[in-house]
């Protein structure tokens, strides 16, 4: 099967991941309401096709953060993305960097943020959480300077880990001890592919990041009680200024939904949100990314860059996105699905699709550049 679209490549993660694996990229919280509103609601977005214009050449070019980019797309920061292929951040990067694109390493990959930096010479940004031992923090942020990262997405709508009810029906989350790892290698053992590939082949399987505080608790329960013993509920706006503190490069705040967040951000200097809901896997029944989207973009689009993730499957999706008020647009499960799908050469394809389909959308509504894109394409 040759993927054709995001879809597609969906499809062939669901074949190729351990159930455990395909569930965490593709499941929400709770009963997953919100994770469908964001892909629902961004396809009824209408757009004005326009004809008879010259759309004989077209520029997708754009600029933000002081980085040149091919077209106004980055892959977003998704945790254990590197057990969906052999060292997958490593692959994922490459194939970023090969589209003049930003990649987004998370706190909680796989390969540590040196084998991911010195694998690619663009410099990858860094999605940090609030985190209550303060001095590891710091030491990541450190090592983050070391490497070459040249932005920092700080993520904070994730003061507690949301209710992933699919996590704990297919063994990842909730089963510890000896009967979860068993339940999730008889899974593997289903998926002999990835097995080999990555099973046997692409370890060592930690997350590269905590692995220091960690130790030799390297299992997954392990992983998800880290996670809830040490994101820091306690977190408020004044640590930003910790933030800054230690870091000195361009600060993006990812997780904004409200407007009056979004000008907390920007009155405290922020050079960018990411207007969040996790994927719909945090509070279930928030508003689609869509719909939070313009009221965000028009409150505080002049004082700092809005940036957009949530739903997006395709380049008609980015138009989509642009046209609300975006500057930039994240893809997520998008890729992590390529990347099951087809390794780095998945991932090559799934942003040549959506930049081939991007030009589509642009031509057919006669924006023949990214400053074009705006509410004047939309309907109605």
């Amino acid at each position: 099967m040759r993927a054709a679209s995001a879809q597609d490549y969906r499809e062939l993660a669901r074949r190729r991941l351990p159930r455990f694996l395909f569930d965490y990229i593709d499941g929400g919280s709770y009963t997953e309401t919100t994770l469908r509103r964001n892909v629902a609601d961004l396809e009824k977005v209408e757009l004005r096709q326009r004809v008879l214009r010259d759309i004989s050449s077209l520029d997708l070019s754009t600029e933000i953060f002081g980085q040149q980019l091919s077209m106004p797309v980055a892959l977003a920061p998704i945790g254990l993305a590197g057990m969906n292929a052999r060292r997958g951040e490593v692959q994922a990067a490459r194939a970023a960097e090969a589209a003049n694109i930003p990649f987004c390493l998370s706190t909680v990959s796989a390969c540590p943020l040196a084998e991911v930096a010195g694998a690619v010479k663009r410099p990858i940004w860094f999605q940090l959480y609030m985190i209550r031992d303060r001095p590891f923090m710091k030491d990541l942020l450190a090592q983050a300077v070391a490497v070459g990262c040249t932005t920092l997405v700080f993520t904070v709508d994730m003061p507690v880990p949301g209710s992933r009810y699919r996590d704990y029906h297919s063994g990842l989350a909730g089963s510890p001890g000896l009967a979860g790892a068993m339940r999730r290698a008889l899974q593997a053992i289903g998926k002999p592919r990835w097995a080999w590939d990555v099973g046997i082949h692409g370890r060592p399987h930690q997350l590269g990041n905590v692995a220091p505080v960690l130790g030799k608790n390297t299992g997954l329960e392990d992983f998800f009680a880290w996670m809830r013993n040490n994101f820091d509920p306690t977190v408020t706006w004044k640590d930003i200024e910790f933030i800054r503190s230690v870091w000195s490069g361009p600060l993006v705040i990812k997780g904004i939904l409200d407007i009056e967040d979004a000008r907390e951000a920007a009155a405290l200097g922020a050079d960018g949100v990411i207007v969040s809901n996790h994927g719909g896997r945090q509070l279930d029944g928030v508003p689609s990314t869509v719909h939070a989207l313009p009221p965000i973009a028009d409150a505080v689009g002049d004082r700092l860059s809005v940036l957009v993730d949530g739903g997006v499957r395709s380049g008609l999706d980015v138009v989509r996105m642009l046209a609300l008020g975006a500057r930039t647009v994240l893809l997520g499960r998008a890729w992590a699905y390529a990347l099951a799908g087809g390794g780095e050469a998945g991932v090559t394809h799934l942003l040549k699709l959506v930049e081939a389909e991007m030009r589509v959308a642009m031509a057919l509504t006669g924006a023949r550049n990214i400053r074009e894109i705006d509410k004047n394409i939309l309907a109605g």
